[in-house]
């Protein structure tokens, strides 16, 4: 048996999918920092940038990354140690309050690492621990990340959109979910559709529809999934958008001019089409034809 042959299984392997799952609550972890940190880096930079532009003191000095300064209550400014920072058993050890102070903790951050943890453990027991489930691990935290800054701030960060990009052509390079002139066409058909309905939409009510970042999320997943997935892509986070729109508006009482983020539904069509797409689009011809 090969030294390769025991750490690349395919897919199907509860003990590496297991793994698999433990490593996606510690990669949650970090993806909650992206998640709350990156907005703002955005932010500092852009206020930076407008100071300096205005020969004015830059208002952003302190450092602030993904690394520092260390996570901090935002109520009391307790620091979060090691301890209680240990993925979902720290935030139920503490009952989800600051060791510090006891205010509440929001439980999106346990969601999220369990979140992460479900996503990874189906993506690798999928695809199998080879490279394909490797990169599709990769895809995963991605997409968690980009859903929910584009949920909060309606942002999709060309820091994540375009590294996504990059990576799904590169990995495609060796037909790992696609070929490289699928993943290529993609990429540029996956970009050119939502310009295209942008512009129509602008055209016809003088308003933007969306923003550019989705442009480039739905160019990736075109670089990732291929052209053959654009019309399931589009497809389903269509749907997705229609029915938890009009879900907000009849349960939430939410009104139709309050902008509503796209991103989150093409990263749920997007985690769709990545293992399935390809069974899908097969199961649709053959009803079709």
């Amino acid at each position: 048996m090969s030294f390769a042959s025991i750490y690349i299984v395919g897919p199907g392997s509860w003990p590496v999918s297991l793994l698999a799952g433990l490593l996606g609550l510690l990669i949650g972890s970090f993806l909650n920092v992206v998640i709350y940190r990156l907005p703002k880096m955005m932010q500092r930079q852009w206020d930076n940038y407008v100071a300096e532009q205005s020969d004015k003191e830059l208002p952003h000095q302190d450092e602030f990354n993904l690394m520092l300064p260390r996570s901090a209550c935002p109520h009391c400014g307790h620091q979060i140690s090691a301890m209680e920072n240990i993925p979902v058993i720290s935030y139920l050890a503490l009952r989800g309050k600051c060791a510090g102070c006891r205010a509440p903790i929001s439980p999106r951050y346990p969601l999220v690492e369990m979140a992460t943890a479900l996503l990874s453990f189906v993506l690798v027991w999928h695809f199998g621990s080879g490279l394909a489930g490797v990169a599709a691990l990769l895809f995963g935290f991605f997409m968690i990340a980009l859903a929910l800054i584009d949920f909060d701030t309606q942002l999709l960060p060309d820091d994540l959109t375009l590294p996504l990009l990059w990576c799904g052509l590169l990995i495609n390079t060796q037909g790992t979910f696609c070929s490289l002139n699928d993943a290529v066409i993609g990429a540029v058909l996956g970009y050119l559709t939502l310009w295209c309905v942008y512009w129509a939409f602008k055209l016809l009510t003088g308003k933007e529809g969306m923003g550019y970042g989705d442009f480039k999320l739905l160019a990736a997943l075109g670089a990732w999934c291929g052209w053959a997935a654009m019309p399931l892509i589009i497809l389903l986070s269509s749907l997705a958008g229609a029915v938890i729109g009009i879900s907000l508006m009849v349960f939430a009482k939410r009104g139709r001019d309050v902008p509503m983020p796209f991103g989150p539904f093409l990263v749920i069509a997007g985690l769709i089409a990545l293992p399935f797409g390809h069974h899908l689009n097969q199961t649709y011809l053959g009803m079709a034809f």
